[in-house]
């Protein structure tokens, strides 16, 4: 069919455009310098674009002008690097949304009290982009969402504008992929999933991750895009409630859970192991799951296997303190209103400073409740920042190291097995341990006072 005139301009100017997207001719702008935003701002810097970065905390924008780093498993060194080049910049000015080509959207997608989705962030930066959208620019959802987001929600902003969705503007849905304190994995090296729902989009999406990611895959549409990333979730949610379950079952058994796990992890096919813990921490993997269990009641499907997943990996803070309360008893003949707690590591994974639905928080409160003195110790977290579940906490002090052995403890109780942490001093400075991590076990500890929940 021969093109019109129109047509065959657009084409033309999209070709062009793909050519600047694949040879780093384009800026691309990142907004939400947070655990997702600020790595990925990294990684585009590094990938050869110039970058400009979109926050609205001065904090955050202040130390990156200053080549310092507000995340734990972020260098101030790569920051520093970063800003030497002239290829990374930050700016609480949104109104220069309009200067960069691409704009990736890396904001929290939290739960509302009722545990449904809160796009309040997506749909308020949305409507912030739409005001300096302009013809030829890229927009970008990484934020984990429900599958029909970008679409339903993204779209429909973007298209008041008056511009045309594949001809004078592109949009796609790559999901993030961060794994803090991972020191296999970064930004840069793990793979992309990529997708969008027309041709053109596509395109420049995957041209501008390649750039920026060791490999690219892409897939149909934003709705498969976005259902990859509650998948690989879901089924690390699922899998850790069955461990969790395991737990429960073979500890009224006599049977050590993970000692069981070792065993079974030596078969080389079939199976993969996954660990027990205090409850589940972290943005993606206690929050995504209920993003589709959400969205199924729109098509009237269950979603029993998730649900499920959730109710147990949700009441394994409270089974954690009553193991606590058992060991006390059995061992010190005494309640646990009489207790003095130290709960260790308040992270929601050992050596990050990530302290986003960490179990640790409901830890303390249910001990607190049954009477116990608590206090905590985390080498990387020295205060407790404000939350929205658990504002009782907020500010809150890590003991100082030094202090540990005159605190005279009845309990230690781990929670984050934190590297940098002398656990053989920690268990001379309280009269029982409570190991959740079986941290004690991997690095060969004994002692009379040790215990697992």
């Amino acid at each position: 069919m021969r093109l019109s005139f129109g047509r065959r301009d657009a084409l033309i100017a999209i070709n062009q455009l793909l050519e600047d997207f694949k040879t780093k001719k384009i800026s691309v702008g990142i907004v939400g310098l947070g655990y997702v935003g600020l790595p990925l701002a990294l990684s585009a810097a590094m990938g050869g674009y110039r970058t400009l970065g979109f926050d609205i905390d001065p904090d955050k924008i202040e130390a990156i002008h200053a080549g310092q780093s507000y995340l734990k498993h972020i260098s101030a060194g790569s920051i520093a690097e970063a800003m030497h080049t002239g290829l990374l910049n930050a700016t609480m000015d949104f109104s220069r949304l309009d200067e960069v080509d691409a704009v990736i959207i890396c904001v929290p997608t939290p739960l509302t009290q009722n545990r449904d989705p809160d796009l309040t962030h997506v749909v308020r930066t949305t409507e912030v982009i739409a005001k300096k959208l302009r013809k030829g620019q890229l927009v970008a959802l990484e934020s984990t969402t429900w599958p029909g987001t970008t679409a339903e929600v993204v779209k429909p902003i973007l298209d008041a504008t008056g511009l045309v969705y594949g001809t004078d503007y592109f949009l796609a849905f790559s999901p993030e992929r961060e794994d803090p304190g991972n020191a296999h994995f970064t930004t840069r090296t793990i793979p992309k999933v990529v997708g969008a729902d027309d041709e053109a989009s596509l395109q420049l999406a995957v041209a501008l991750y390649e750039n920026i990611v060791s490999s690219v895959t892409s897939v149909s549409s934003t709705r498969a895009a976005e259902a990859a990333k509650l998948t690989e979730n879901i089924f690390r949610a699922v899998n850790i409630a069955l461990v969790n379950e395991l737990k429960i079952v073979y500890d009224a058994m006599g049977i050590d859970v993970w000692e069981v796990i070792e065993a079974a992890k030596t078969k080389p096919f079939g199976y993969m192991p996954f660990y027990p813990g205090p409850g589940l921490g972290g943005h993606c993997i206690p929050i995504d799951p209920f993003y589709l269990t959400w969205k199924a009641r729109e098509f009237e499907v269950s979603t029993k296997f998730i649900e499920l997943a959730g109710e147990v990996n949700t009441t394994m803070p409270r089974y954690v303190v009553e193991k606590v309360a058992r060991h006390v008893d059995a061992n010190l003949k005494i309640g646990l209103s009489a207790t003095n707690v130290l709960v260790v590591g308040i992270a929601y994974k050992k050596n990050i400073d990530d302290m986003r639905e960490s179990p640790a928080l409901r830890i303390i409160e249910i001990l607190e409740d049954r009477g116990a003195k608590v206090s905590f110790y985390d080498p990387h977290v020295p205060v407790i920042p404000a939350t929205r579940e658990h504002a009782n906490l907020t500010g809150r002090k890590s003991i100082h190291w030094e202090d540990l052995a005159a605190e005279k403890f009845t309990v230690a109780l781990v929670v984050t097995d934190h590297d940098v942490i002398d656990y053989d001093a920690l268990r001379s400075a309280a009269s029982i341990v409570v190991d959740t991590r079986n941290i004690y076990t991997r690095r060969s500890i004994t002692g009379d006072n040790i215990f697992k929940a």
